[in-house]
């Protein structure tokens, strides 16, 4: 059965069934057991393992597999607590989180799509690492995904005479999808929903400076160290050159910097603008700010892809695909980790009371080292901004005092949200975006464990002296 058909049906039996979804039965996170994590664990083994082990039926049928883990906690969750429950959970999850989740990503997906930077670039080691780092330098005021989309084309463009190309995709995912987001506000949204929170938008930017300093040129010294090394070999070889034929710099589709910036408007908007007006979506309430914006992002994306030339798109290479394999995959992750998120909310009341516990001292205290190390690992596998929200409001939850007396605490949460995002590809939305169009490109990137590799061993050692140096 096609994988849009079946989405449809179920967002249709969602929408014709505003009685069940509006019920929305609070569910009792302390009733809850482990066993409700299996199908998110499910899902991400398949993400991980099924690609190595049956790649076609993987390629050609990873949406339905993802609904398939998606029903799988859906049915026994209406078995078991009521169809009330089970509807009201998956409404709540797809209108919030995931529709405004999908549309944001996607109408950046579009509209950096429409610029393309010409230029005959040549992917040297400097050359990288320069547009690693003005990628870096967009991400905290555009955001990494829009930075992401932006900057990967070009990065993509500028190796393709390369041989070895992974380490470049695998730091830009470090450097410009997740580190380079730590600044500000803008930058990530667990980031965002601190600023939504009350946190200053300048108490990010300061508190945030040195750790990020520190995380973006310790990774940009590694890159450019061994894309030297790499590039060495390639130029042995004889390869190492890009059949790149775009001329002299220069931007076509640059209209779209003007809808961009229109983005980061609306998402400011939606964070300063509060009227207390709630539009009621099939008995979800759902905030004015947010459809506005969301409306926006939906209007932005449209007019993109009137107003810009079909060789603007052509030249980026631009496709659909990597858009919908990160809708479809995403469509699951964020249906099956509702439990898991919710059993973390519970705090002590909940499956993770053992986690929750390790984050407070004897005097129930909070130790930051562990705020950061607890955030950043479960934000490596769960979405990173509510993640953030689970521990910011188990660290107390009032902005004045965290950006107080408990300021290394939020700056720990802060982070390890941002910074372990990068630790899988599923940490946060532009990573696996930014897999998708490499591998659309023709670039065979790292299997999901073969990732985690790379990030084990370049990242941890940094977040290890990023403890020692900040918390």
């Amino acid at each position: 059965m096609n994988f849009h058909f079946v989405t449809f049906a179920v967002l249709a039996a969602l929408l014709g069934l505003p009685g069940w979804a509006g019920a929305a039965a609070t569910l009792d996170a302390s009733q809850l057991s482990l066993w409700w994590v299996v199908p998110f664990a499910g899902l991400l083994l398949s993400i991980a393992l099924m690609p190595l082990l049956a790649m076609k039926i993987w390629h050609h049928h990873f949406g339905k597999i993802a609904l398939g883990w998606a029903l799988l906690l859906l049915i026994p969750l209406a078995l078991q607590f009521g169809s009330g429950t089970a509807f009201g959970l998956s409404a709540h999850t797809l209108i919030l989180e995931y529709l405004p989740f999908i549309i944001f990503i996607g109408t950046l997906y579009v509209v950096a799509g429409g610029i393309f930077i010409k230029g005959s670039f040549q992917g040297t080691p400097l050359v990288n690492t320069t547009m690693l780092g003005i990628g870096a330098v967009l991400a905290s005021f555009m955001g990494t995904t829009g930075a992401s989309m932006l900057m990967i084309s070009p990065m993509i463009r500028a190796n393709k005479g390369r041989a070895s190309k992974v380490h470049t995709m695998v730091f830009f995912i470090f450097i410009v999808s997740n580190a380079g987001g730590a600044l500000t506000p803008l930058g990530d949204p667990p980031l965002f929903l601190g600023f939504l929170k009350g946190v200053d938008f300048f108490w990010t930017v300061k508190h945030m400076a040195l750790p990020t300093l520190f995380m973006v040129t310790a990774l940009m010294v590694m890159y450019f160290i061994i894309d030297s090394i790499f590039y060495r070999r390639d130029v042995r070889q004889g390869i190492q050159r890009s059949d790149d034929q775009h001329g002299a710099f220069g931007i076509q589709g640059g209209i779209n910097f003007l809808l961009l910036a229109l983005v980061v408007g609306a998402v400011l908007m939606s964070g300063l603008w509060k009227p207390g007006i709630d539009v009621n979506i099939v008995g979800i309430d759902y905030p004015l700010q947010g459809l506005v914006r969301d409306v926006i992002f939906l209007a932005v994306a449209a007019i993109s892809l009137i107003i810009t030339a079909r060789h603007v798109r052509e030249a980026n290479h631009f496709s659909w695909d990597p858009i919908l394999e990160v809708a479809k995959l995403f469509f699951g992750i964020f249906i099956t980790m509702a439990p898991v998120l919710m059993m973390l909310q519970a705090g002590e009341k909940g499956a993770f009371a053992s986690l929750v516990r390790l984050v407070t001292d004897a005097q129930g205290q909070p130790i930051s080292g562990m705020y950061f190390w607890m955030t950043g690992i479960l934000s490596s596998f769960l979405d990173n901004a509510p993640t953030y929200l689970v521990f910011f409001n188990l660290a107390g939850g009032d902005p004045q005092t965290l950006m107080g007396p408990m300021a290394l605490t939020l700056t720990a949460i802060s982070a390890g949200a941002v910074f372990m995002g990068a630790n899988s590809y599923i940490g946060n939305a532009p990573n696996f975006m930014v897999k998708a169009i490499a591998e659309s490109r023709g670039i065979a990137m790292p299997s999901f464990f073969g990732y985690m590799m790379w990030s084990g061993l370049i990242l941890i050692p940094l977040f290890v002296i990023m403890n020692w140096l900040f918390f």
